[in-house]
């Protein structure tokens, strides 16, 4: 008996610190890649003419693409809703400056961000990339470990980064999208042993559109598409270093955009133009790609029809941690796992979207907006047909009556303003946006986009 006890307790150490993730096999490995601007026509996979992403239509290949994916318009709201799980209106995070001093913008310690809750469910959580808008810093959020860039602008060939709050210079030349990818990676490589959750936001595709490592050194639109190739390519090498690792079948990875693709830049998908771009509260302000891959869980080569809303990955990400979510605290996601697994689970009704002072709630086949017009979402993305009350249909009739109720349950009225009044620079703005995009016919509108 003597000779078995140092390997009894051997046995018990490696349960209680659980060494070799044994106590954590269940819970998935996540990441989450945030393209800046891309709509799905800067994806093949989604029928881009132009755009050609190889490595991202692999990670659809090898898991489910999601055809109807709603973040908002701009950047700062859609970064909200998917820290906080919850809408506008709520958060008050409505525009890219609501996080501002004085602001009504989103505070961490009002909300229940989903890096604190994976800490809480034994995950380390890390962040790279754009980080600005949500306001405070990622460690507030819940990311013990961080990088990102200390300006507004000038994030291709910037010299400084903050590195978990401490600003680190950089040798001239350095590219800024390569030392986010390189802390991502280091960050996988050191937390192999047990779950981690890593929000892998890029820069890549937003303006100004620089060159690349790769490409040639001239500035200009004509770089786009090396942009884009730069991006996909960086998505490959995040899918290669995880089975390098051997942590490939470990690891959920989900691809999205943070919102439709920049004024200027939408190209044909399957020959026809997405109605709308980045900052308009059309189909191509908010409809962003969404891919989940997670080998031997997640059914390959499916395409789901689903919709999705920017407020499910907290309530997914909370499933897949095991983790309950904070009771008596108002959420507002969907969460996908059951779909994941290659279930049916809840799918939801409509999706909610949100910039300012507007919104719209969006079925399968109609959408409502706050001044209760109707839409006709048959040819969706390309078409939204106002529908005139006196034309209504047996269809559109009950589509007016549910849409409403959604509204009037929903509330936004009542809700966190924000400054999203209408006179808002960016909000202005991305008014006009909408009526250019209104207006073309078959050629994106050349008119400036919203800030960032």
């Amino acid at each position: 008996m003597k000779s078995r006890l140092p390997s009894l307790l051997l046995i018990i150490l490696l349960a209680l610190t659980g060494r070799g993730r044994a106590a954590d096999d269940t819970k998935p490995n996540i990441i989450f890649i945030l393209a800046d601007d891309l709509g799905i026509d800067g994806v093949s996979c989604y029928g881009a003419d132009k755009r050609k992403t190889p490595e991202i239509d692999k990670l659809a290949a090898s898991g489910t693409r999601f055809e109807t994916c709603y973040a908002a318009p701009l950047c700062g709201p859609s970064r909200c809703l998917l820290m906080t799980g919850r809408y506008a209106f709520r958060t008050g995070g409505l525009l890219n400056q609501s996080w501002r001093a004085g602001g009504t913008g989103a505070k961490s310690a009002d909300e229940q961000p989903i890096a604190k809750l994976m800490k809480q469910a034994g995950y380390a959580t890390g962040m790279a990339g754009k980080w600005r808008q949500v306001g405070e810093t990622p460690r507030d959020w819940g990311f013990d470990e961080y990088t990102t860039d200390p300006t507004a602008g000038g994030w291709y060939w910037q010299k400084k980064h903050l590195k978990n709050g401490v600003e680190v210079t950089v040798p001239e030349g350095t590219y800024a999208p390569d030392v986010i990818q390189n802390f991502t990676v280091d960050f996988l490589r050191r937390h192999k042993d047990k779950p981690f959750y890593f929000y892998y936001s890029m820069h890549l595709v937003h303006k100004p559109t620089l060159h690349t490592p790769i490409s040639p050194a001239k500035d200009g639109p004509e770089r786009y598409d090396d942009n884009i190739a730069y991006m996909d390519k960086q998505v490959g090498a995040i899918v290669a270093e995880l089975k390098k690792l051997g942590l490939r079948e470990k690891t959920l990875i989900i691809f999205s955009g943070d919102n439709g693709t920049a004024v200027g830049y939408p190209t044909p998908v399957r020959g026809r133009m997405i109605n709308g771009a980045k900052g308009s509260m059309l189909e191509g302000g908010a409809r962003v790609p969404f891919i989940a891959s997670w080998p031997g869980t997640t059914p390959a080569e499916k395409v789901s029809k689903d919709i999705v809303s920017f407020a499910d990955p907290h309530a997914t990400f909370l499933e897949l941690a095991g983790a309950k979510p904070p009771e008596g605290f108002k959420l507002d996601g969907r969460s996908l796992a059951p779909q994941l697994r290659g279930e049916k689970g809840t799918p939801r009704e409509w999706a909610y979207v949100q910039l300012g002072a507007h919104w719209f709630v969006r079925e399968p086949g109609f959408k409502m907006n706050e001044r209760g017009e109707l839409f006709d979402m048959s040819d969706a993305p390309f078409v939204e047909k106002l529908v005139d009350v006196a034309d209504d249909s047996e269809a559109s009739k009950a589509a007016r009556e549910r849409l409403a109720g959604a509204l009037k349950e929903l509330n936004p009225a009542a809700g966190k303003k924000g400054g999203g009044d209408g006179k808002n620079r960016a909000e202005k703005k991305a008014r006009r946006a909408e009526r250019q995009q209104k207006k073309q016919a078959e050629t994106p509108s050349p008119a400036a986009e919203p800030p960032k």
